[in-house]
């Protein structure tokens, strides 16, 4: 009985050692060859307050994307590097944790001000930095999902800051986008002969076209509005752990922020949506769409597209894919990027 109580203790020991390293584990990104290459994860103080940002390049020369991650709270750092090791080769790509998401939650900061009105703000002033610190006149602004909803107002408040915007799964009427996404769940679901998330989808419908709830993404997920090609890799825990990027800790901060950031920021986009605040761009545009995209519906995207005012805009649909397709047909996305933005 003595040798089983000791080894009892000596196991409770042992996992409490091994929490405590994956809770303090240092977090780095891999190192790229090269004289001028760049390869930083670091904090850095951002309209007051810390901003966890990613950079990776094999040549400091190269333009510069700025990535803007979705959610709200959901940062891209800890995949990023499954489907930009191409754009590494011919781009200089900054990612970047929102404040409140991710590495930038900070337990004991107030967030009580929290708005897209100050993620934009925050994200001007990030440009400003990677601007000035790689010594660069112009960036590349990309927004995936509701990062589009940031960058998109960015975009259009110092088109002088960027060379061009990309939308990926870019936000528009989001009523007009969930009622897209319940229609195209509830079909599937009938489809595949899921009576019973038919009925429930269903029950839903009132409050979806009141523009008072999402459509579910459990069933946007379920039924292929959200990836098809990749699993899912938003609030992926176990893919975050084993990145290089993020420990448990941080994915502890990621879900306090993620929490946090939902509660203060969805209700917004429904009754502020993206077509009430930005309605022409004084720089090119594109948005990217997966024909299969129902976390923020194609065909809604496309009905904005249409309603912008822009000397040079395109909406370019790839056919395979979700909501991801920067991820989804990364090659593709690498080859349009290098072509647009390489000549």
């Amino acid at each position: 009985m003595k040798t089983y109580i000791h080894f009892i203790k000596n196991f409770v020991i042992v996992i409490v050692l091994l929490l405590l390293l994956m809770l303090l584990f240092p977090t780095w990104t891999p190192s790229i060859k090269g004289s001028n290459s760049i390869s930083v994860l670091e904090q850095v103080e951002i309209n007051d307050t810390g901003h966890e940002i990613m950079i990776r390049g094999q040549d400091k020369d190269n333009p510069v994307i700025i990535f803007v991650h979705g959610g709200p709270g959901c940062s891209e750092i800890p995949y990023a590097g499954k489907y930009q090791n191409l754009l590494e080769a011919e781009f200089t790509v900054v990612h970047y944790d929102q404040r409140a998401s991710g590495k930038s939650f900070h337990f004991f900061e107030d967030y009580s001000n929290l708005s897209s009105d100050l993620l934009v703000e925050d994200l001007l002033a990030l440009t400003d930095y990677i601007a000035k610190r790689l010594d660069k006149e112009k960036v590349i602004l990309i927004g995936h999902s509701y990062g589009t909803y940031i960058a998109t107002q960015a975009a259009a408040n110092a088109p002088e800051k960027y060379e061009a915007y990309i939308g990926i799964g870019q936000m528009s009427n989001t009523i007009e986008s969930e009622n897209d996404s319940l229609n195209f769940t509830i079909h599937q679901a009938q489809l595949q002969g899921n009576k019973d998330d038919v009925l429930h989808l269903q029950q839903l419908a009132d409050e979806i076209k009141a523009g008072t709830m999402f459509t579910p993404r459990n069933y946007v997920n379920k039924y292929g509005g959200a990836t098809r090609l990749i699993d899912n890799p938003d609030g992926n825990t176990l893919g975050m752990l084993f990145s290089k990027e993020y420990n448990l800790l941080d994915i502890i901060r990621y879900n306090y922020g993620l929490s946090l950031s939902q509660e203060a920021l969805l209700k917004e986009i429904i009754q502020h949506p993206l077509p009430t605040k930005v309605q022409k761009l004084d720089l090119p545009f594109y948005f990217l769409m997966g024909n299969y995209d129902y976390q923020t519906s194609s065909q809604a995207a496309k009905d904005y597209f249409d309603q912008i005012s822009a000397e040079k805009k395109e909406f370019i649909a790839y056919e395979q894919s979700a909501h991801y397709p920067q991820f989804e047909e990364k090659e593709r996305f690498f080859e349009w990027m290098q072509a647009t933005f390489k000549q």
